[in-house]
């Protein structure tokens, strides 16, 4: 969930530091700081509390020169945020300074051995364990310490160490949290995320579980645990600098959700073979395969399970196959009956959300084959799965997830079409009709997109409410989850999620005038039922806003307020209707004065559990 940034180079580090951790801000954080080496081998650092316009004007007064240095922005896991728990982290005596993401399980032990040596620890954090380890086992040579520090860590880490004796060194590993070297001319990053150097290079090598790197300004070598020596080379990704800012959009959230009609195209692109028939790199199953499955198990967590909720009933629709659909925090703790004869689908914008890590291990371990949806190549998640569907929405800087969540359902659209031919549910004209209206998506999300000022309208009349219910059906169900899931991620107002026959049975004792009601309404095969519902609705009192079809006139005549989409498909309703709903959340955010870039308590990658 931190940020980490480690610079080596000729320029000033507090700047080129700085700069990284401003593009690291998606990540949620509360907390931030830098140490650097000063020309005269003295290692000096500042830390607050708060947001990075605070470290900003600090860094702006302080004489903090040199030229390697480290960085970060916490979200506190171990300890209260505070100044004293802020990274970087010193050694007893000020030598070493270590950022660090994850965390150390068995950091108690340690630290009661380390304190027993006689080390003074500062603070109530884990990471700070590393530092003294780093210290009890320094003897000239940092790479080597932080090697045989880490043999006694338990835990998730990603690390990144300096020390005032190497001016020019920087020393990281990691194991099961994210990092990635930027090889520049002359300089060298590394970083828990891309953007964090991308204005500076492209060239970027991602590390892999149980390495450790050794950077200068001039290059780089990896080595495992044990020493030996790993030969890679860095790739060129294909992100600009333009794809991780705003783009004169006011936020990024807003720019996000209008750049799914892109998305959704680029996530199709590589997603056909000559014949028109959907082709999965490495997938690898054959019919045969296909027909023997015996059920599909998704685990996701967060939005990334809506898209998966909303999958179940593709695949139960097209493959005719039986799905399971499991919180990957609940699922990685249960007596797991997975068989070779099951396909696991997890699905994780990141990749290195540990939860979900965690089930695609365990499910593997019992042979399941595991495909992994994914929109960060290189991931831990796309090296631990069978085959890797990449959704290509590229960077989503904003910590509720819009993007992503369409080019996941995107992904899932894909996937279930070529499973229900492979089984032969799926007759040829059914899958062209399918495909034909699926690759027309991207246009008519265009067109929701164009009546933001409809939303606004709704946005403004119901910004002071404190309590909605989202209802939908069907596929309109998982739709209206999400809706809930981003209205209170980013307003922070109270709203639930529910399957509109459940209202009765429970939910319906909350509506009032004071409470609103957001029905995902499509013209579709239950389209009768969620009148009946709203009918229930407006006896109760309680306000109904709906997302209809447009030309739907019906529904005008029953609800106070309507949002409009193009018709389509039933089952491909949810890359609509989902839109106004994000549109709605964030405009209601905004009218709160709510930041949506970075909601309280909030964090973009969640690595720990």
């Amino acid at each position: 969930m931190c940020g980490i940034v480690g610079y080596t180079g000729g320029e000033q580090a507090k700047l080129v530091l700085f700069e990284g951790l401003r593009r690291l801000e998606y990540r949620g954080y509360d907390s931030a700081g830098v140490s650097i080496i000063s020309p005269k081998g003295e290692l000096n650092r500042v830390r607050v509390v708060g947001n990075l316009d605070a470290l900003g004007s600090t860094l702006a007064t302080a004489e903090l020169h040199g030229t390697t240095g480290v960085g970060h922005t916490r979200w506190a896991t171990h300890g209260a945020p505070s100044e004293e728990n802020a990274h970087p982290h010193h050694d007893c005596k000020g030598d070493i300074a270590v950022v660090h993401n994850g965390i150390i399980e068995n950091f108690v032990q340690l630290r009661a051995e380390l304190q027993g040596s006689g080390h003074v620890f500062r603070s109530e954090t884990d990471t700070e364990t590393i530092a003294h380890l780093i210290e009890e086992n320094y003897n000239g040579d940092l790479v080597e310490a932080l090697r045989r520090s880490l043999k006694a860590v338990h835990g998730a880490f990603a690390i990144v160490a300096v020390h005032r004796e190497h001016p020019g060194l920087i020393a990281a590993a990691r194991r099961d949290s994210p990092l990635v070297l930027g090889s520049g001319e002359g300089e060298m990053f590394v970083a828990s995320a891309v953007p964090a150097f991308l204005a500076r290079t492209n060239r970027v090598l991602f590390l892999q579980d149980d390495e450790v790197l050794s950077v200068t300004p001039d290059g780089y070598a990896i080595s495992t645990l044990e020493g030996e020596t790993v030969a890679r080379e860095p790739v060129e990704v294909e992100w600009d600098l333009d794809a991780a800012e705003k783009g004169g959009y006011e936020d990024f959230m807003l720019k996000e959700i209008d750049e799914q009609p892109r998305a959704v195209a680029d996530t199709m692109r590589d997603k056909f073979d000559d014949s028109g028939g959907v082709y999965l790199e490495g997938l690898g199953v054959t019919a045969e395969e296909a027909r023997r499955l015996r059920r599909i198990v998704v685990v996701a967590c967060g939005t990334a399970f809506h898209a998966g909720l909303m999958a179940k009933y593709l695949f139960e629709r097209w493959a005719a196959l039986p799905v399971e659909i499991e919180i990957a925090s609940e699922f990685r703790y249960r007596n797991l009956v997975v068989t070779s004869e099951d396909l696991v689908v997890a699905i994780s914008q990141s990749g290195e959300t540990m939860d979900t890590l965690a089930g695609v291990r365990e499910a593997g371990r019992r042979g399941a084959r595991v495909i992994g949806v994914c929109n960060t190549v290189g991931s831990m998640m796309t090296r631990e799965v069978n085959c890797t569907i990449y959704t290509h929405a590229g960077p989503e800087i904003g910590v509720a997830a819009t993007k992503t969540f369409t080019t996941q359902m995107t992904a899932m659209y894909l996937l279930a079409m070529l499973l229900g031919r492979l089984r032969g549910e799926v007759s040829d004209e059914k899958y062209s009709r399918v495909m034909d209206e699926l690759k027309g998506m991207p246009d008519r999300m265009y067109e929701v997109l164009e009546d933001d000022a409809g939303v606004r309208a709704a946005a403004e009349k119901y910004h002071g409410c404190e309590d909605f219910l989202f209802l939908g059906r069907s596929v309109g169900y998982p739709i209206a989850m999400e809706g809930a899931l981003k209205l209170k991620e980013i307003s922070y107002i109270h709203a639930e999620g529910y399957p509109a026959g459940e209202m009765k049975h429970g939910p319906i004792a909350l509506l009032d005038e004071n409470v609103p009601v957001v029905a995902v309404v499509p013209r579709d095969s239950v389209y009768e039922k969620m009148i009946s519902n709203i009918e229930e609705v407006r006896a109760r009192g309680a306000p109904v806003l709906a997302v209809a079809t447009a030309g739907d006139d019906e529904i005008s005549q029953i609800c106070e307020d309507v949002l409009r989409v193009p018709a389509t498909m039933d089952m491909l309703y949810p890359l609509l209707t989902v839109i106004p709903l994000q549109l709605l959340a964030y405009h209601i955010a905004k009218s709160r004065g709510c930041n949506v870039d970075q909601p309280r308590n909030l964090a973009k990658t969640v690595t720990v559990e």
